[in-house]
């Protein structure tokens, strides 16, 4: 056999900076890099549209890149690039400790040119190693040894699985199906609330499947807008539609030997609908504007707060495409039907945002933790989740107590600590409950519309998108109080 025969076909090597392309470091930076592989350097969005639509081996972003978190593009890009190998260039102590948790390579962000070329080609020769386990593996169908223990993971009576912790019977009982599912490319749809964390459950089905090391997107179809939905899944042609000046591969071709994630599949326009069926049939992709399907080959991985059952009975949702997106319903429970998850949820992300916070890991005292398990959760984990933000920002001297909860010892809302949003009326619509979760999120973030975003798990620019259609005016603040 000769030296090149089984490889992957040489490319050139691609970086791509996150960075603001006119600081001068970073123009010398550009220089010294572009004698090592193709280099893009781009700030903001459009840092965020290269991320999702280049092919890099390296990313390297400053922390900020104008209003872009550079943290979430790096995860970002880990996520459609298996491959790629993230640089993050810290200012902080503690944004270099959390990076480091992430797996990422941390440098300063004064890094001089020669050190941060030397690194980048130590980067470049690891993402090579990783396409080339990717190829074998695709190739030739094969899972090399996994990188993390497969069977139980028990600690304290909780099991660990990629990211999912559980302590109740019905949750194992979820885990156990996710490991039944590990050898098979089974098409999937996750039904449950929002908030129950279909999501962290589509991500673990990825981890521990065939497709790996190839990319996992993730889309909501609910946050994009009706009239972009087939250019943003589908990609579209130059001169598609007003706008349209280069083409798009679309998120489809992005997850091609990977994965996509449709989260709100029930919200698909009828148009959308029969799209995903033709892909779902014939394995191809016709993107906006032209009339030549393209092939790909993607796992689907659904979700979905609302009753498809019922949908269909409406004929708002196509039987048809049900039945193909329904091969192996999986069914997440609220967290009021499994209370014994709340506490050691809470505990975890306790003692996340107090590492983020730079403070010791804090406790819950026992009244606490009583009210937390009374609580209905409404919001489900989501709802724990930015509880427990707010009293890791809040406590005193290490110790969560009733006084930092948003309810009182017996689980009820405290209406002092919610001013201005009132319950949800008997027969509101599904815009009602939407506005009345971001007043409470904007409530528990003292206005501050940034991290409201952050505890939704949405891009600032979706939230804010979110609150003009629920006609929502609430004034920015540059930091929570």
């Amino acid at each position: 056999m000769s030296g090149s025969e089984g490889e992957e076909p040489r490319r050139p090597a691609v970086v791509l900076l996150c960075c603001d392309p006119k600081a001068p470091r970073i123009v010398a930076a550009l220089q010294v890099l572009r004698e090592l592989a193709d280099t893009t350097v781009a700030s903001g969005d459009e840092a965020a549209a290269l991320v999702a639509r280049v092919d890099a081996d390296v990313v390297v972003a400053e922390e900020w890149v104008g209003t872009r978190d550079g943290r979430a593009l790096l995860g970002w890009a880990s996520q459609t690039r298996p491959s790629a190998v993230g640089i993050l260039l810290a200012s902080s102590r503690r944004g270099a400790t959390t990076a480091h948790l992430e797996g990422l390579i941390v440098l300063p962000k004064l890094v001089d040119p020669g050190t941060l070329k030397t690194v980048c080609g130590l980067a470049l020769d690891c993402a090579g190693l990783r396409r080339r386990l990717r190829t074998f593996e695709m190739e030739h169908g094969e899972r090399l040894p996994p990188r993390r223990q497969q069977g139980p993971e028990e600690v304290d009576g909780l099991e660990r699985y990629e990211g999912l912790l559980v302590r109740s019977p019905a949750m194992r009982a979820v885990v156990k199906t996710l490991r039944e599912l590990e050898a098979s490319d089974v098409t999937v749809c996750i039904h449950g609330e929002t908030g129950t964390g279909k999501e962290l459950v589509a991500r673990a089905i990825h981890a521990r499947s065939r497709r790996r090391n190839g990319p996992l997107c993730p889309v909501n179809l609910g946050a994009i807008p009706d009239g972009l939905r087939e250019s943003e899944l589908f990609g579209h042609v130059r001169g598609a539609f007003t706008g349209a000046n280069v083409p798009r591969g679309g998120l489809f071709l992005g997850a091609d030997r990977g994965c996509l994630f449709l989260d709100e599949v029930g919200e698909a326009s009828p148009a959308l609908q029969v799209a995903l069926l033709r892909v779902l049939e014939e394995g191809t992709i016709t993107p906006v504007g032209s009339d030549r399907p393209r092939p790909v080959d993607v796992r689907i991985i659904s979700a979905t707060n609302q009753n498809l059952t019922q949908l269909v009975r409406q004929e708002r949702f196509r039987r048809d495409l049900y039945y193909r997106l329904n091969v192996f319903p999986i069914r997440l429970p609220p967290l009021r039907d499994r209370a014994e998850d709340v506490f050691p949820l809470a505990t975890h992300f306790l003692r996340r945002f107090a590492h983020d916070l730079g403070r010791p890991p804090a406790s819950i005292a026992h009244d606490a933790r009583r009210a937390l398990e009374a609580h209905p959760w409404e919001g489900n984990v989501r709802e724990l989740r930015s509880v427990m933000e707010r009293a890791a920002v809040i406590c005193k001297h290490g110790t969560v107590e009733v006084a930092d909860l948003p309810f009182n010892a017996d689980g009820e809302p405290s209406e002092s600590r919610v001013a201005g949003v009132h319950p949800i009326p008997e027969g509101a619509t599904l815009r009602d409950i939407e506005r009345q979760v971001l007043l409470r999120t904007l409530a528990v973030a003292d206005g501050n519309q940034s991290q409201a975003a952050r505890i939704l798990g949405l891009h600032e620019s979706t939230f804010r998108f979110r609150l003009r259609r629920a006609g929502i005016r609430a004034p920015r603040r540059a930091s929570a109080s």
